[in-house]
């Protein structure tokens, strides 16, 4: 049979009252009580939830990361090889897959981890003030986030991405090249994928061609827009902040029979495996996944473990894989 808190409370020769305020630290109870009560727990092997081990001084062995869609491949596939990495140093991983735009959603999962103690969180996602995770009181890092100047931040370089993408654009003879993704501008590093773009369009005297796209955005309304720009622009290269975008432009102009369709060039962002196996023929950015997890983790560990950490911004090279799309 399980071992219930009045199991512990007989052992520890105390009232199940006593017992369930030393679990909540609720009230003042002495340290020769609080003593007695755990060496109970102990003894009984109970553990009602994570709070008692971490009242007892110990870790949950618990992260929670959030991020803002499992849809994208590109985090999906982040948060695997995350959790693989956090259980090889026995942590479990809680994953909260809170919306874009979603500050309630974001806020109902932070309280969550915070009920359950996790020792930190991963942040791919940014809908709430930052004062609400500073008053969470847990070690957090942000991946492509600027959160605060006291969270570390780990990135891809967003800008080279921009740059490369659109030079191998241009020099591939790409002269009107579009590009897709957010032009609005957030703070955050992805914003420097659009500055890397511009700054090699403006490098070789170019007009900018801007599209504004969101992930978010449903299939059927990026078809929209894309059919609104091939009515009114004759553009000969595209590059997409994603490869999702990238690949649903790619099949749309040829499954609509747009007459240049084949000599637009495209490249897109991310390079996750399972893109790559979708359409191995899409021209893209790499970020490196792998190296990215590895550091958010070590960070939050670090931070976990109350160890220094030498700076706050970490940025890793990103690679192009040419295929046939240009």
């Amino acid at each position: 049979m399980p071992v219930k808190l009045t199991d512990v409370a007989k052992l520890a020769n105390v009232s199940p009252t006593t017992v369930s305020r030393v679990i909540n630290n609720y009230g003042y109870i002495s340290e020769k009580t609080r003593k007695k009560v755990f060496d109970a727990m102990n003894k009984l092997n109970y553990q009602p939830n994570s709070l008692a081990r971490s009242l007892q001084g110990k870790k949950t062995q618990l992260v929670g990361a959030i991020v803002p869609s499992l849809t994208n491949p590109f985090f999906a596939e982040l948060v695997s090889r995350i959790e693989e990495i956090l259980n090889q140093k026995n942590y479990k991983l809680i994953l909260c897959n809170a919306a874009q735009d979603s500050s309630q959603k974001e806020r109902a999962y932070l309280n969550m981890l915070k009920a359950n103690q996790v020792d930190g969180i991963i942040s791919g996602t940014h809908n709430l003030d930052i004062t609400q995770y500073q008053e969470a009181g847990l070690p957090i890092v942000s991946f492509d986030r600027n959160l605060c100047p006291d969270v570390p931040v780990v990135s891809s370089d967003n800008y080279q991405g921009g740059w490369i993408a659109t030079s191998n654009l241009i020099n591939s003879g790409c002269e009107k090249i579009a590009f897709f993704g957010n032009i609005k501008g957030s703070n955050n590093p992805t914003d420097l994928r659009l500055k890397g773009y511009q700054d090699a369009i403006k490098s070789h005297d170019l007009n900018q061609i801007l599209v504004p796209m969101n992930f978010f955005e449903s299939a059927n309304l990026k078809k929209m827009t894309f059919q609104k720009l091939l009515t009114s622009h004759r553009i000969d290269g595209a590059f997409f902040t994603d490869d999702l975008s990238a690949n649903l432009f790619w099949q749309y102009i040829r499954l609509n029979h747009f007459q240049n369709c084949n000599q637009i060039k495209i490249v897109g962002y991310d390079g996750t495996s399972i893109m790559r196996q979708l359409n191995p023929n899409l021209s893209t950015i790499i970020q490196p996944i792998d190296e990215i997890a590895k550091l958010l983790v070590d960070l939050l560990l670090k931070r976990i473990n109350h160890e220094e950490i030498s700076e706050m911004n970490y940025v890793l090279p990103v690679t192009f894989f040419k295929g046939d799309s240009i």
